[in-house]
């Protein structure tokens, strides 16, 4: 697969998502950065601020996401917006890589386990980095230890804002053993 007809959706926050666009960038991977109007990023580099009919499309019953995800997330209009962005990013891209932690009952820790979450519903191919086991992992019913290549043209890079060497250094050999 060549690089450059690719595309990185992301959501443009420190940690994971800054450090997969600039990876992306060293790559000539194309990247979108999804948005809301007022949310503060990082990387700005091809942004696209999704409308309040974006939005919408997006939209999920907080009482369900706190359910589905073992943890309570209040009724606040930047948390909603923020899972109804990573709605559109699972949306557009097909392959997920997540940087993050995988709890005990199998759900992905903070805002990022939204991601792995709607990659199980969609039917993604699903990957996550889990820092502290310092090992990929591929969902196929369960966590399965694998290493990852990116095989689709659109794909997501996703992640938490505590991105730590390891994490850093399995964004950069996923792609490097992606695309050389």
């Amino acid at each position: 697969m060549e690089a450059a007809q690719c595309t990185l959706y992301s959501g443009g926050l420190k940690g994971a998502e800054t450090v997969f666009g600039e990876t992306a960038e060293k790559y000539s991977v194309n990247e979108v950065i999804l948005t809301f109007e007022g949310h503060k990023l990082s990387r700005e580099k091809n942004v696209r601020v999704l409308s309040k009919e974006d939005l919408e499309r997006g939209n999920i019953s907080m009482e369900l996401a706190s359910k589905m995800l073992n943890r309570t997330y209040y009724e606040t209009d930047k948390i909603r917006k923020v899972l109804q962005t990573i709605f559109h990013l699972v949306n557009s891209g097909y392959q997920v890589f997540v940087i993050g932690s995988i709890q005990e009952d199998g759900s992905v820790k903070g805002g990022t386990g939204w991601a792995v979450q709607l990659a199980k519903m969609f039917n993604r191919p699903l990957h996550v980095f889990d820092q502290p086991a310092g090992k990929w992992f591929t969902w196929k019913e369960s966590w399965q230890e694998d290493s990852p290549r990116i095989q689709y043209d659109t794909f997501v890079g996703s992640g938490t804002r505590y991105l730590n060497d390891a994490g850093r250094t399995a964004i950069e050999k996923l792609f490097e053993d992606s695309f050389v």
